[in-house]
């Protein structure tokens, strides 16, 4: 049976809360797929949409890593000498703290109700919660990647002296911010987890995402093709709502504390 709240006050929401609580307690391997709509609630502006940074500012530059690959040395000289045109976003992640939601994610892990969280932004918001078992499909704001062997590192930890800088491991790749650029393969250590994470989960959490964009959109479909139970977060409808068998029509902080709340009265199984 579907679910499907119009109302996010907290008395419409209350049967949804219910199902979504037990559908969680009844599952064996819960995954979270977070997408920008949890960090918007911390400020993180969003990129799509009638307030996002490409409708405002216009689309970014979709050979950003074709323009690295062909000249690295170059591409951090203009990365470090350049003023964003995204200033507002990049001065957004500096200020923006975990919300509820996080928060929520921290302790349904804590309780050993959810086992992973793939998420979709690269803020480090998860982290800052509590959060451990996470996997960053489009990376870290605040870490550097080795395009060769993907290990990765604090700003602080990689010499910027010479550039491009080299790989401290393998000594052979070249060092890129870990966020992922348009053009740029997903990380395949990154992708393998997801896809694993995906082929074991029996309930997805779908918070503040419309998952359309690939490969994040084959995860949902993926675990319910294999019969498990999809959760959407959302105080929005969106092109997963169709698929969902359960909707949390409300904000992720107000919906997933409730969740929260409710699992704490149930044994845990």
């Amino acid at each position: 049976m579907t679910l499907r709240e119009p109302q996010g006050e907290r008395e419409g929401l209350q049967p949804a809360i219910e199902e979504a609580a037990r559908v969680i307690a009844d599952s064996q391997h819960v995954v979270a797929l977070v997408g920008a709509g949890l960090s918007a609630e911390s400020g993180v502006p969003t990129f799509r949409g009638p307030e996002g940074l490409w409708t405002k500012h216009g689309e970014p530059d979709l050979r950003d890593y074709e323009r690295f690959v062909e000249d690295p040395k170059r591409w951090w000289e203009q990365r470090l000498e350049r003023t964003s045109r995204f200033a507002e976003f990049a001065q957004a992640l500096d200020e923006a703290v975990p919300n509820a939601g996080h928060f929520a994610l921290r302790d349904l892990e804590e309780m050993g109700r959810l086992q992973h969280i793939i998420t979709q932004n690269i803020d480090n918001l998860h982290q800052i919660a509590g959060s451990q078992a996470i996997t960053e499909i489009h990376g870290n704001r605040i870490k550097l990647r080795c395009v060769l062997c993907n290990q990765r590192w604090a700003y602080e930890d990689v010499s910027l002296d010479e550039l491009p800088p080299k790989c401290p491991d393998c000594a052979s790749g070249v060092v890129k911010s870990d966020t992922v650029m348009f053009g740029e393969p997903i990380p395949r250590d990154a992708l393998d987890e997801c896809i694993n994470q995906s082929r074991m989960c029996d309930c997805m959490l779908l918070i503040g995402t419309s998952a359309v964009v690939y490969p994040a959109a084959q995860f949902p479909e993926d675990v319910k093709i294999s019969g498990g139970t999809l959760i959407e977060v959302n105080p929005n409808e969106t092109p997963l709502t169709r698929i969902s068998d359960v909707v949390l029509r409300a904000p992720a902080g107000e919906a997933l504390s409730l969740v929260v709340e409710r699992l704490r009265s149930l044994p845990l199984r």
